[in-house]
């Protein structure tokens, strides 16, 4: 935001429903899948700014989202957004799933794992019986979690059908909007190996995939680096997409 600012640029950092420090008031959360969720953000930002560019930009799980609501309204997507860009997005999260419970990814495993459970008991109290409280309290697990709270609340039969259908690779065919996918091969929840190729996105997909940068950092410049090359890398993506009209 503070690039965005520099290039005197007006910017909106969104937050899913529970992640802004205020509870959420439905029973729905969010899910990495939510192209449903995606589209009723950006199509409020468009209606808010309609003689302006808008430009999408998702992290992590939000990337996914975003490339899931991009591939499913395809060429219809250019009436809400001029551009796009996901970072270090779980196109494949059956595999980024897998990987969050072993080795060391299992630390930040457990630890998002935490911040979900304990949500998830909370909204029992506004909504008893949404699902089994003991069975959250005793997942161990993002892949139990998922089973017992994400899947059934937002439609899906179970993690595997959640997770497979919620990923957002097998969409990318499907993009008509000018995107940048940045991905650093040594990430450690979907390495290198499983990003896909460029035969595998549409013409509209821009590859970037760096080899280092882990999740989300790519720090960059002498030790202790710095933060600089991933917002300059975004904005000029969309600086260049806008000046050409695409």
């Amino acid at each position: 935001m503070r690039a965005v600012t520099r290039q005197r640029w007006r910017g909106v950092v969104i937050h899913f429903r529970g992640c802004s420090g205020e509870p959420n008031r439905l029973p729905r959360a969010y899910h990495s899948g939510d192209a449903d969720e995606i589209a009723w953000i950006l199509q409020r930002l468009r209606k808010l700014n309609q003689d302006s560019p808008l430009f999408a930009a998702g992290v992590s799980l939000g990337g996914n989202a975003l490339l899931k609501w991009l591939g499913r309204e395809r060429t219809a997507a250019r009436e809400t957004v001029d551009a796009a860009a996901a970072v270090s997005a779980p196109l494949d999260l059956m595999t980024a799933g897998d990987r969050l419970g072993a080795g060391l990814n299992k630390l930040y495993g457990l630890h998002f794992l935490q911040t979900l459970k304990t949500k998830s008991l909370a909204k029992l109290d506004r909504f008893p019986g949404l699902y089994d409280g003991e069975v959250v309290s005793n997942a161990r697990t993002l892949r139990e979690f998922d089973n017992v709270v994400t899947a059934p609340l937002h439609g899906y039969r179970d993690t595997d059908d959640y997770w497979q259908r919620a990923s957002s690779k097998a969409d990318l065919r499907g993009i008509a909007v000018p995107t940048l996918i940045v991905h650093a091969r040594n990430d450690p929840f979907l390495p290198g190996r499983h990003l896909p190729s460029a035969s595998e996105v549409s013409a509209s997909v821009t590859l970037d995939f760096p080899e280092g940068g882990g999740h989300t950092g790519f720090a960059s410049g002498p030790f202790p680096g710095n933060l600089d090359w991933l917002p300059r890398r975004l904005l000029e993506f969309f600086a260049t997409s806008s000046a050409t009209g695409h």
